[in-house]
């Protein structure tokens, strides 16, 4: 994966593994919290390592929301 892609991912769609959201873009944004590359706060990122599958998918959940409100204006 290039570096700055933006990973898509469904959660619902359970055929494979959740991947990371990670784009190596890692700058959090002061105002939202988030990471800029990922969406992420810091806890998710924290917790992504020893996260269960059932926890990456409602972190991905997480992204999905986030990028809704941010990208479909």
């Amino acid at each position: 994966m290039m570096s700055g892609q933006l990973i898509l991912f469904d959660p619902q769609d359970t055929g494979s593994a959740a991947p990371s959201p990670c784009i190596s873009v890692c700058q959090m944004d002061a105002r939202s919290g988030l990471c800029e590359g990922c969406q992420r706060d810091i806890n998710e990122i924290v917790a992504w390592g020893s996260a269960s599958e059932s926890a990456r998918r409602t972190i991905w959940r997480a992204i999905n929301e986030r990028r809704d409100a941010l990208f479909d204006d």
